[in-house]
């Protein structure tokens, strides 16, 4: 068996798998361009994903997990353009090494890898061609898949380049090395999506797109969050809605580690804020159906080039963006950001951590207030969840007390 495929097939590299299911199409909603300049869909109209989820039957299935499920979601809506579909060996390559896909894509960014794993028995099964159907176990189809492309990926190099560490101690790394090595590409037909678990906030890049230019919002400013929204969020939320016409709040809630606060808890105190909070004519939440990687100033491009993709014109990063465990610098996302905006589309908005200063009488951050470590409201994560846990309530300094509760009640008594 050849290392560079387990079916020990012999065939030419083979080109970004998949296209979009229509041809030309009228003007794209929203204030920007998507990454790449067009917004590439592998979702079929109504009447050719009825005959794909027939044919889908009679084909063997692939099983997939959460993660290849959510990445499946992204690429048939177009949150993850210019792919078209999940990486062969050339752009998987070019990512890993350099953040840039290869020469089929034209060499644009593209940070972090978007693969389909497989299991090496399961991929010298598979012919030059052949189709499969791709399901979650337990589940229906979801999409039919042309296989051109099965490659072996060193899953230990690609954390090193990708996460800056093999360290399994770090969640990113921990779920890339549990994957299989093989990894299959080719054209994608998707006639399915994955049941939304927040339907009322499950809006596709298109849909995000026509609701700005709905409320004439011509510069939108993206948050991304695994994470309820604090004071501190708030805060330099408010603060980029001062110089944009509008807000997408865009909760993660595809897979996260397992101590993260759930989804369905998040989206309930998001709603909250929005409701005693904001403004309503100029905010919008919606979902993000990806899953976290945890990849640090990588992923912080990631989410910005995914929002673009969703219309966001300004994109808030935050301090240690998609940091985790102490692995990267406070500062390394944002600087990441700056340097690459001109290909990311992008206007980075960077930002400080913010706290309540009990001199200054309100929210601030070190660029604004004068004074010391003991007149400020800050706590960790750790600690925060550790009194959610006990049925405490942080301080209203911190969080909104209706928040507060909410987190309280849901988490008493959750281990770590």
């Amino acid at each position: 068996m050849s290392e560079q495929d387990p079916r020990a097939a012999t065939r030419a590299p083979a080109g970004p798998a998949g296209r979009s299911d229509s041809g030309a199409a009228p003007r794209l909603p929203g204030p920007n361009s998507p990454h790449g300049g067009r917004l590439v869909t592998a979702l079929l109209s109504a009447d050719r994903a009825a005959h794909a989820a027939g044919r889908a039957l009679e084909l063997r299935t692939l099983s997939i997990d959460a993660r290849a499920a959510s990445d499946l979601e992204m690429l048939a809506t177009g949150g993850f353009s210019p792919l078209r579909g999940f990486l062969g060996r050339a752009d998987y390559e070019g990512v890993i090494e350099g953040m840039h896909l290869g020469p089929a894509y034209g060499g644009l960014l593209w940070p972090l890898p978007v693969t389909l794993p497989l299991d090496p028995h399961v991929a010298r099964q598979l012919g030059d061609g052949e189709e499969v159907a791709l399901a979650q176990p337990g589940e229906p189809p979801l999409a039919v898949m042309s296989v051109e492309e099965v490659y072996v990926r060193d899953l230990e190099r690609e954390a090193r380049l990708v996460y800056g560490t093999a360290d399994p101690a770090h969640p990113g790394v921990a779920m890339t090395l549990a994957q299989p090595r093989a990894a299959a590409a080719g054209p994608l037909q998707v006639f399915r999506l994955p049941e939304p678990e927040f339907p009322a906030h499950h809006l596709t890049p298109l849909q995000t797109r026509a609701l700005f230019d709905e409320r004439r919002w011509r510069t939108v400013a993206g948050f991304q969050t695994r994470n309820p929204v604090h004071r501190a969020h708030e805060y330099i939320q408010k603060c980029a809605l001062e110089i944009t016409d509008g807000l997408l709040l865009h909760p993660l809630v595809g897979q996260t580690k397992g101590d993260d606060v759930p989804a369905a808890t998040r989206m309930r105190s998001y709603e909250i804020l929005f409701r005693e909070y904001y403004p309503r004519d100029r905010v919008c939440l919606a979902v993000f159906p990806a899953a976290m990687r945890y990849a640090g100033p990588r992923e912080a491009v990631f989410h910005a080039l995914c929002r673009r993709n969703y219309g966001c014109t300004h994109f808030i990063v935050g301090r240690d963006h998609a940091g985790v465990g102490g692995f990267y610098g406070p500062f390394d996302a944002q600087d990441l950001v700056l340097r690459l905006a001109g290909e990311i589309g992008v206007v980075p908005l960077p930002f400080e951590n913010a706290f309540f200063c009990h001199r200054c009488g309100g929210m601030a951050t070190l660029k604004t207030c004068p004074h010391d470590e003991a007149d400020r409201v800050s706590l960790s994560g750790t600690a925060v969840r550790a009194m959610l846990r006990r049925g405490e309530t942080p301080p209203p300094e911190y969080s909104r007390p209706e928040v507060a509760r909410l987190l309280a009640e849901a988490m008493r008594g959750q281990e770590d």
